[in-house]
């Protein structure tokens, strides 16, 4: 089936970029609708790899942020904190927003991310994720490296207690599925194996270390000539008990141990601050404002970048923490940040009430088992909502240009606040300086091998 792209010549082997103007003002548009609106994987590859092939051609490649970490690492840079954005739903619509906000303060140390249940639930895989990123960086001009990641490719205890080859196989699936779109920064979350009952830190790390240097080598063995993966580690279930020192220490004693130095570890660590996925939900459907522990942040990074060559800590569950927080984030020097469910939030705070009336009603309908008998209504809604992303990601997607430009200016706002408090503005030059694009050339079977990931997507929120 040929496809017909306003501003382009397509073959069965070959895409040709004749009007780059009606390209990026209508054909990139039509590319990202029809990756929305079609079903068909195969089909949807064929639409991925036109993208894939144009990117490429304007200069716009997937990228590791690995070196990048390393030079942070032995010091060359420092002061400013790496935003992680998980965007789960109008993702062409708010890459754009980020793409925009980059080019205005030139920055360039920032990530792409979608967490394994993510993907699930909003009805992302990382073909399409990667696709409707490429789109925003085309249709807004951006050059240069973009980082696109793989967050909480986590493990669940109660399958790995059943079943451990199948569980950790399900996450080498998905780190293929990952790695053949474009993912080049992965973060494996095995902190769900630690077992604080053991009497060691050793053994209460053990499950932990072990899984993580297992899929540390099988990324290693997977990579493409040129790329250093950039892979992240946790050593603290975010909402369970703060990190120490200690614990840190005991995890990559460990896993140093289990590698044996025949591959490069990891480039970060994830720890416990005391925060949590989507923040402390109040009966009235608010968050709780939370203490977020900076010194273990500082003194866990200090330790990371001196003892182990990392980038520092990262901070996860961050994004609904009091504004005036983030600011310190890069005086702690803490490497990374994850933020998500903000954004979730002013998506939902700005659609038009039926649709989010018609949302919320799915919710209670198809999640009424998840409501726990101590929750309030919008406790219940605010904790599930983000399950109605992916039934309503077309009618979303379809949302009224005034709506969709309404939610994504309120969007575009907290992107440009946020990369202003963790002080990114003017990093372009500087990850160029250690990131070096490679220019990968795929064809639509390559990216099919997302064909072979059957994971089931549970796990962090």
């Amino acid at each position: 089936m040929e496809v017909e792209i306003k501003g382009l010549k397509i073959s069965s082997d070959s895409v040709e970029i004749q009007d780059l103007d009606l390209f990026r003002k209508e054909g990139i548009d039509e590319l990202v609708a029809k990756i929305i609106s079609e079903d068909d994987l195969r089909q949807k590859a064929r639409y991925a790899w036109i993208i894939w092939e144009c990117a490429r051609k304007l200069n716009l490649f997937p990228s590791s942020i690995n070196s990048f970490y390393r030079a942070r690492g032995r010091g060359e840079c420092s002061g400013f904190t790496v935003p992680a954005m998980n965007l789960r739903t109008l993702s062409y619509d708010c890459a754009r927003a980020v793409f925009r906000v980059a080019k205005k303060l030139n920055a360039g140390a920032f990530i792409f991310e979608i967490a394994r249940s993510e993907i699930g639930y909003t009805a992302q895989r990382p073909l399409e994720y990667t696709s409707m990123i490429l789109s925003a960086g085309i249709k807004e001009g951006y050059e240069g490296p973009v980082f696109i990641q793989g967050d909480h490719f986590q493990l669940k205890l109660k399958d790995f207690k059943e079943d451990k080859e199948k569980t950790i196989d399900e996450i080498k699936k998905l780190i293929d599925e990952a790695m053949a779109a474009g993912f080049y920064n992965i973060d494996i979350d095995a902190s769900t194996l630690v077992d604080l009952s053991q009497p060691t830190l050793e053994k209460q790390q053990y499950n932990n270390y072990w899984v993580t240097a297992e899929l540390t080598k099988y990324i290693r063995d997977r990579e493409i000539e040129g790329i250093k993966v950039s892979v992240g580690g946790e050593i603290g279930e975010v909402g369970g008990k703060n990190s120490t020192p200690e614990d840190l220490h005991a995890f990559m004693q460990g896993y140093l141990k289990q590698l044996e130095g025949g591959c490069e570890g990891i480039s970060k660590i994830s720890i416990q601050t005391g925060t949590a996925h989507g923040g402390v939900v109040l009966p009235d459907g608010s968050i709780a404002k939370v203490k977020v522990d900076f010194d273990t942040l500082r003194d866990l990074s200090e330790i990371a970048r001196e003892d182990y060559g990392m980038s520092g800590a990262v901070q996860h569950g961050a994004s609904t923490l009091p504004r005036e927080m983030f600011h310190k984030f890069p005086e702690v020097e803490t490497a990374e940040i994850h933020l998500a469910t903000q954004f979730q939030n002013i998506v939902y705070e700005e659609l038009p009430q039926e649709l989010r009336e018609k949302m919320y009603a799915w919710i209670k309908e198809n999640c009424r088992s998840e409501w726990k008998q101590d929750q309030t209504e919008e406790q219940f809604i605010y904790k599930t909502r983000k399950k109605a992303l992916g039934p309503f990601k077309k009618e979303l997607f379809a949302l009224p240009s005034d709506v969709k430009s309404n939610i994504v200016a309120k969007l575009e706002q907290e992107f440009e606040f946020l990369f202003t408090q963790l002080k990114i503005e003017n990093t372009k030059e500087l990850v160029e300086k250690y990131v070096k694009t490679v220019d990968v050339k795929k064809n639509v079977s390559d990216l099919l091998s997302s064909e072979m990931a059957e994971a089931h997507f549970e796990g962090a929120d």
